[in-house]
């Protein structure tokens, strides 16, 4: 059995890390999965997923804080009609996707591992896919 689920959110700030990890296991639960993998999947060009430590939030306050130092909102030189150049670097260095073990009906994460929708140029609504392949 493979299943897929999309669920929408709404981010609320330009730069944001949503943390997903609940709506995730949920979706697991209700599938009733024992066994697998999930991949998570943003289709947004501005968007991303990760995995990071949910523990502390100032870790997702430096994450933000240093992507923004790398790739600055503003940049003379960027030439992209949307002004956008800096989210589109940040969603390309987070990347689209995260594939995660699911074992005895439980991803399988570190301790602070938290699942995230990273947000580069909101607010948005968006969408994250989320596909499941059973063992």
């Amino acid at each position: 059995m493979n299943t897929m689920h999309i669920f929408s959110l709404q981010t609320s700030q330009r730069d944001q890390m949503i943390d997903i990890t609940r709506e995730v296991q949920a979706y697991i639960d209700n599938q009733k999965i024992q066994n697998g993998i999930v991949t998570i999947y943003c289709p947004h060009t501005t968007g991303g997923i990760t995995i990071n430590e949910n523990a502390d939030p100032d870790v997702v306050r430096d994450f933000l804080r240093r992507l923004d130092e790398v790739f600055p909102w503003y940049h003379e030189e960027d030439r992209h009609g949307e002004g956008n150049t800096a989210a589109h670097l940040k969603a390309s260095t987070v990347g689209p996707s995260q594939t995660v073990i699911i074992e005895k009906e439980r991803m399988v994460l570190g301790t602070w591992q938290g699942i995230y929708f990273c947000e580069f140029d909101g607010p948005r609504r968006r969408n994250v896919y989320v596909k499941i392949i059973v063992d």
